[in-house]
């Protein structure tokens, strides 16, 4: 699969349907622009995007940047379009057995309900939403282990928000031998859950999914998309002039 380097890391230049189909086994994370430049702060989490299989595009300002390279990626793939199209595809596969992890109190419960109820089967077979801080909580992250092994589910998805959602995949995903995927996907949950509304289509296809969330919870995401995520353009400045420089090596391992 042809690769795109954005900043510090390569993403995978592929359409939705193109990845849907190849994806049978792996871990999938869903960079953003929050997550590139927390990728130029935080080496452990740089460290662990090295180890994930998928990386696909989860901003429409990462695609538009990827044009101003001269690589242009195909699609945006945001992981609240992935997760409901992964499990449409896969509404008749008995082999696909889904469990949620994440979002707040009774949320992925009732995700997991209406889920089922649109594929008309028991896809989701196991929903947690863990504590605040669960991924520090090694005793109560070995109980969730032991209920999504108990499940037999064979794909995991974690929307816990980044980069922790990442991190705790990649910490625990070798004591989970049968899920086959892992999907980390954010605020998905809550998506399906409708506990949180989506931007319009037309906001998220015109890279303004950012400001529709900036103005749903301001005190939550103002210093993320106004102070922390600005300085993504003079990176991608900074790489067009050949300038850029890996903070954590030289260039990308994967």
């Amino acid at each position: 699969m042809e690769k795109v380097k954005i900043a510090n890391i390569l993403i995978d230049n592929t359409s939705m349907n193109e990845f849907l189909n190849d994806l049978q086994k792996g871990v999938v994370f869903t960079p953003n622009v929050d997550h590139i430049m927390t990728l130029q702060q935080d080496e452990e989490f740089y460290k662990i995007y090295q180890e994930a299989d998928y990386f696909v595009c989860d901003s429409k300002i990462i695609q538009v940047a990827s044009r101003l390279l001269s690589v242009p990626i195909k699609e945006k793939i945001s992981g609240s379009d992935l997760f409901p199209a992964f499990y449409k595809l896969h509404k008749n596969n008995e082999e696909v057995k889904i469990f949620l992890l994440g979002a707040g109190e009774g949320v992925a419960k009732k995700a997991a309900e209406k889920i089922n109820m649109r594929v008309n089967r028991e896809i989701v077979i196991g929903s947690i939403s863990p504590s605040f801080g669960f991924e520090m909580n090694e005793e109560e992250s070995l109980d969730i282990i032991k209920t999504i092994n108990d499940s037999k589910a064979t794909v995991l998805a974690v929307g816990a928000g980044s980069p922790k959602q990442e991190k705790w995949i990649m910490k625990y995903k070798g004591q989970m031998p049968v899920v086959k995927i892992f999907l980390a996907i954010g605020a998905s949950i809550d998506f399906e859950a409708g506990t949180v509304k989506r931007a319009p289509k037309w906001m998220s296809d015109n890279g303004l999914e950012w400001l529709y969330r900036l103005l749903s919870e301001p005190k939550r995401l103002w210093k993320r998309y106004l102070i922390n995520d600005l300085p993504f353009f003079l990176l991608i400045i900074k790489q067009k002039l050949g300038w850029y420089k890996n903070p954590w090596k030289d260039g990308c391992e994967k």
